[in-house]
């Protein structure tokens, strides 16, 4: 088929993040003789510079690594827990029903920079300046600000006049919205890293022992020491449209630090797919796969109704459970073997009727009786506040969203991969901390305001993120890397991404740039929780005859843009009769994500 892009081939190495500036300087690293975790690294940091409406330096980072030396697939978690002081009786006694989508009461202990530098440190090679050096250059040098970036801006402009001084001091530079492509630069985010690299070489010339004293000035430092002062002493309008003080505190920093763990994996045709954990959204897509191996994809045509009919009946058990049953391990039992098991998948597929389900049904693995949030009754989204939820990439006249976030995933020549997923901490959660540069994160909503569910709030728990960066192994080697923003169609994109690569025989970019859709019919993560029963939302350029048989099946047809549905990237590497070649492709929508490789 055609293709906007070409699907990138080489033997070198590639990387393909959402924005064109982090995959160049993730290929420069790798050019310098960095391996594909120093590129991740240098992108990520990229990327909370070029990307600021989308991820920051306080938001979350999961990532799944693949290290060729070792064979070992494993999960970096840089998400953050709850701070000691969230509890459930605290938002309550607030008068609050569910955890507002921005200001400081919706912040959870920063992971994504500690993420970055636990894979710096033990999966690396290069010293942190050398990875670094690239952000602080566009920080301080300036960027080309992107069209999107300066949408959101745009959404937010008043609120920053009106409440938060001290964002609109570094987003509303003269007091206006930048302009698409003018340079855009934060000076006091180049400074707090520089400060933080300055400390860290000041602790010595081994490299350890630099990365650890720059992870020192989250824990107890200059970088913790300020986040504690203006938690504690601001208050803030958030979503809610009331004034609140945070609940993070510098103790809380101080008693956490990024960790690696296994992942989620299941067999699919002669695949393993690998995902974070159920603290984390990832094994709905597992889920998916589990259902849909009892249909015979690869027969199907991709953009055909019954494909359609088929995946969303699926995610929409898959969600379901996700609602019933996903929250931290350390907190929740979670039935993780039985959810993933080709026995209950086979239970469950038997629901999959031809006609548009319309309710939202968890499964009961090993006879346990779901519960889902009293929340959720299927009715219409209220009111969306200004820069509330997950980063827009549409907003629709009733205030809904359509999530976005940041990806990146490297190969190198070794055959080192990684596919990571920094989020949070975006432009419009929370006000600009001044002598850092950068705002916390939000990711706090996604917590539920009632006791007892798996994803309900407490002290130390992970929040059930939608964070979900997917990897795939062949014979025993990882072969894919791949992953799209977009809070809870990631999931969705990716395992569509997947069937048409693994099932349909499509080439990355094909896969990528077929007419995409996504499903409304489950609770959204993101405040306030809104939820559309059968409502399915499709690129206009899926065949009218598709659209039409969905419609007559029952499901809720909106159809959006030509190409609005998703910003997936992906690297992969094979075996050919001749040697290893590196593949690699990103999503044209939007004009910004690339993939670059050699």
């Amino acid at each position: 088929m055609f293709t906007c892009r070409p699907e990138i081939h080489g033997t070198f190495g590639a990387v393909a993040s959402t924005h064109w500036i982090a995959s160049a300087v993730g290929m420069s690293i790798l050019e310098r003789g960095g391996n594909a975790f120093d590129a991740a690294v240098a992108a990520g940091f990229a990327l909370q510079v070029v990307e600021p409406h989308l991820n920051g330096p306080a938001g979350d980072m999961p990532a799944l690594v693949w290290d060729a030396r070792r064979r070992s697939l494993e999960v970096i978690c840089g998400q953050g827990p709850a701070p000691s002081r969230a509890t459930i009786a605290h938002y309550r006694g607030l008068g609050l029903d569910l955890v507002p989508g921005t200001g400081l009461l919706a912040t959870v202990i920063p992971g994504a920079t500690d993420g970055w530098l636990l894979m710096l440190r033990d999966y690396g090679t290069l010293r942190l300046q050398e990875v670094i050096e690239p952000a602080i250059g566009y920080a301080m040098g300036g960027h080309p600000i992107v069209a999107r970036a300066v949408e959101t801006i745009a959404t937010v402009a008043d609120h920053f006049r009106a409440h938060w001084p001290t964002s609109a001091a570094i987003y509303l530079p003269g007091g206006a919205v930048p302009k698409p492509r003018q340079l855009f630069r934060n000076v006091a985010l180049a400074e707090c890293w520089q400060r933080m690299l300055n400390e860290a070489q000041a602790a010595g010339s081994g490299r350890e022992a630099q990365i650890e004293a720059a992870r020192r000035c989250w824990q107890d430092g200059f970088i913790a020491a300020a986040i504690d002062r203006f938690s504690s002493t601001r208050d803030v309008m958030d979503s809610s449209g009331r004034s609140h003080r945070g609940v993070l505190r510098g103790d809380d920093l101080a008693g956490w630090r990024a960790t690696v763990e296994k992942p989620a994996t299941i067999a699919y045709r002669d695949w393993t797919v690998a995902k974070c954990g159920f603290w984390n959204q990832g094994p709905v897509l597992l889920q998916q796969l589990q259902l849909l191996k009892g249909f015979n994809v690869a027969a199907m045509d991709p953009v055909g109704p019954d494909f359609v009919h088929a995946w969303v009946e699926c995610a929409k058990l898959a969600y379901a459970d996700r609602e019933a049953w996903y929250g931290d391990p350390i907190f929740v039992d979670v039935p993780a073997a039985t959810l993933l098991s080709d026995a209950y998948a086979a239970e469950r597929r038997s629901l999959v009727g031809t006609a548009a389900s319309a309710q939202l049904r968890p499964g009961s693995p090993d006879g346990l009786k779901p519960r889902l949030p009293r929340h959720f009754d299927g009715a219409q989204p209220v009111a969306h506040a200004v820069g509330a939820g997950e980063p827009t990439t549409r907003v629709f006249p009733d205030g809904r969203v359509a999530g976005d976030t940041c990806h990146v995933d490297v190969v190198d020549r070794w055959g080192n991969m990684v596919a990571a997923m920094p989020s949070g901490g975006w432009l419009e959660s929370s006000p600009v901390i001044p002598e850092l540069g950068f705002q916390l994160n939000s990711r706090a909503q996604m917590f539920w305001l009632e006791e007892g569910l798996p994803a309900s709030l407490a002290p130390g728990k992970r929040p059930r993120s939608t964070l979900s960066p997917s990897m795939a192994l062949r014979d025993g080697k990882a072969a894919l890397a791949w992953g799209s923003p977009g809070g809870d169609q990631q999931d969705q994109w990716q395992a569509l991404m997947f069937l048409r690569h693994v099932d349909h025989g499509l080439d990355l970019q094909e896969s990528i740039e077929l007419p995409a859709l996504h499903c409304e019919h489950w609770p959204n993560s993101f405040w306030p929780r809104q939820a559309k029963p059968r409502r399915i939302v499709m690129e206009r350029r899926f065949p009218a005859a598709t659209i039409a048989d969905l419609r007559r099946r029952g499901h809720d047809v909106e159809v959006g843009d030509d190409w609005s549905e998703g910003r997936l990237v992906a690297c992969a590497q094979t075996e050919t009769p001749g040697g290893r070649v590196i593949k690699a492709a990103a999503n044209p929508r939007g004009m910004q994500g690339y993939a670059v490789g050699r």
